[in-house]
């Protein structure tokens, strides 16, 4: 993820996206990692809640919604 100044929210968008990607990735690994049930099923959660965000940042992205046709 850059730090980068401009106030294009695109911009901004595609940052955090690859920031969701990175922490889905690590957590995914981190199921395979751990042994407990429970944190294997809170990780998997968790990389499933960021899906959707990383989803809502794209539709926001390509208009793919309403809410973001503005």
């Amino acid at each position: 993820m850059q730090d980068v100044d401009t106030n294009n929210p695109l911009v901004h968008a595609v940052n955090l996206k690859e920031a969701f990607n990175m922490l889905i990735d690590h957590l995914r690994k981190d199921v395979e990692r751990v042994e407990d049930p429970s944190a294997k099923a809170l990780f998997e959660v968790a990389a499933e809640v960021l899906e959707g965000l990383k989803k809502a940042f794209t539709d926001y992205e390509q208009k793919n919604e309403a809410a973001w046709d503005t």
